[in-house]
């Protein structure tokens, strides 16, 4: 008759709330040791400061002298910028190779050339009509669409359906003073109409090649443009 075995003892469990106590009490030791650590160091830091006054004050020398570099470094570079800014010329060739986005880039840089300096480029999904827009140094906004053709005076021309969509958001959504249509290429004649009809100004090949070229300001090459006003931001 074989011997039964005896069933092995179970471990009583621990009570939840007791782990959960002891946790607590280990991690509040934990956190009190590194209290008294920190104030330890901190006091032995202030007497070693003591003892050498000089370190705070080569410190803030140290700190004002690349603080000095750094802000000079930033007004360089803003200089230079401006400057290459104020030579950007566009040929025609080049302006004809680039692609639409690439064409909108170029007319917000032709607007900052020429002291626009909150130009941008808004063309995209939902632009509402609107490729770049700007404030001259009149305080004049500008609403500029743009129209890239690749082939250039031999594509197809811009007609009244582009002119359309501009002039119902360019003063109504964008709050535009001044509203423009520009292209690489030409416009229709209906297009020309429209646009003397509806006060909006277009920008064909001749005139963008002369504005390119860097001679003169696009405001300065379009008529009937509103009078100056207060500057205010692009809203």
């Amino acid at each position: 008759m074989t011997a039964r075995r005896p069933a092995p003892r179970r471990r009583p469990r621990r009570s939840p709330a007791r782990s959960r106590k002891r946790k607590q009490a280990h991690t509040g030791g934990e956190i009190l040791v590194g209290v008294v650590v920190i104030v330890w160091l901190s006091s032995q830091l202030m007497h070693w400061l003591a003892a050498h006054p000089w370190v705070p004050l080569l410190l803030a020398l140290l700190a004002g002298a690349g603080a000095f570099a750094w802000f000079r470094s930033r007004v360089q570079a803003q200089a230079l910028l401006h400057t290459q800014v104020r030579a950007l010329r566009y040929p025609m060739a080049a302006l004809d190779g680039l692609q639409h986005r690439q064409f909108e880039h170029a007319i917000r840089d032709l607007m900052l050339r020429d002291g626009c300096a909150d130009a941008v480029q808004v063309g995209g999904a939902g632009d509402n009509g609107a490729d770049v827009k700007a404030t001259d140094p009149y305080g004049r906004r500008w609403v500029i669409q743009c129209k890239h053709r690749r082939a250039g005076l031999a594509g197809a021309a811009v007609g009244t359906p582009d002119l359309h969509v501009l002039n119902g958001t360019g003063r109504p959504v964008h709050k535009g003073d001044v509203i423009v249509l520009v292209t690489n290429g030409r416009f229709t004649k209906p297009a020309t109409e429209f646009a003397r009809s509806q006060r909006l100004h277009l920008v064909d090949r001749h005139t963008l090649a002369t504005w390119a070229a860097g001679s003169q300001p696009l405001w300065e090459l379009l008529r009937a443009l509103p009078p100056p006003r207060r500057p205010t931001t692009l809203s």
